[in-house]
């Protein structure tokens, strides 16, 4: 029905809804709808938290097998160990792993103190980020809590040790900073290129199904996810060739990170930085 509708505006439009589909296709209209309404649902034993940190204006995500309840924080941050910690208690959680994304610049991770609350839990993150950690992370590697399982795809660019986190049963990706949400992660400071970063996106996250849900690792506008097909449309800086990308980025005249020279080598020593010393 909805394909049907959209068909019949996009061929006998006119005047104002004309406006509305002057630059579309009818076939992407459909393609549109269609990628819009085959979202994969979650399965009934996955458990999918988005948690925010105001400051940072970092992600969070808390994911748990609710069978077994092993549970795994991506991008914890250390002002919000507590508040995770407290939900994983009330929903009779058992955090198993900690992992990020990439070594962040903008905030001190939260694994460390994680660990100092939840000694059962290990901090994992890409062996490339240089950064300690329980465990690493090689491209394509897996990670298991309760019957669920992570691919880790590396997606260097931003930093070497980027990595794009991806659950092909539950249709979803956590891209950390390599893909944004209408952007990508600036590739100015630590180990950033512009081209790798955009072989990245287009070789390892493009590439996922079309309707896969993407969750960054942050958001300045009060987005909270995205889809592989919004992305590869409608992204203003990943749409362009890959020439006229590295142009942008490197004319971006961002200013210097504010917390990096206190969060990257905090990060490095896995967030073990100014952890509170009340429980």
């Amino acid at each position: 029905m909805l394909i049907k509708l959209i068909r019949s505006i996009a061929v006998n439009a006119s005047g104002k809804n004309n406006l509305l589909f002057a630059s579309i296709s009818t076939e992407q209209l459909i393609r549109r709808a269609s990628t819009m309404n085959s979202r994969i649902t979650f399965t009934e034993d996955f458990l999918f938290r988005q948690l925010f940190d105001h400051q940072s204006s970092t992600y969070t995500y808390m994911l748990a097998d609710l069978d077994s309840k092993e549970a795994i924080l991506i991008d914890p941050v250390l002002e919000q160990v507590k508040r995770d910690s407290k939900l994983l208690r009330e929903l009779g959680l058992t955090l198993k792993y900690a992992l990020n994304t990439h070594m962040h610049a903008d905030h001190i991770t939260g694994t460390g103190y994680l660990k100092k609350l939840l000694p059962e839990c290990k901090s994992v993150i890409s062996r490339a980020s240089g950064a300690k950690a329980d465990e690493y992370l090689e491209n394509g590697d897996i990670v298991k809590f309760g019957r669920h399982s992570i691919e880790a795809v590396s997606t260097p660019g931003h930093t070497n040790g980027c990595m794009t986190f991806i659950i092909k049963e539950q249709g979803i990706a956590f891209t950390g900073d390599t893909l944004l949400i209408r952007g990508c992660g600036r590739t100015d400071f630590q180990e950033g290129n512009p081209r790798t970063l955009y072989n990245s996106v287009h070789e390892n996250i493009f590439t996922l199904p079309e309707n896969f849900r993407l969750f960054p690792a942050h958001d300045y506008r009060g987005n909270m996810e995205t889809t592989v097909f919004e992305e590869r449309h409608y992204n203003p800086r990943l749409t362009k060739d890959i020439d006229t990308f590295v142009n942008i980025m490197e004319n971006l005249n961002l200013p210097y990170p504010k917390m990096i020279d206190k969060a990257v080598p905090a990060n490095k020593q896995c967030g073990l930085y100014d952890i509170p010393t009340d429980e």
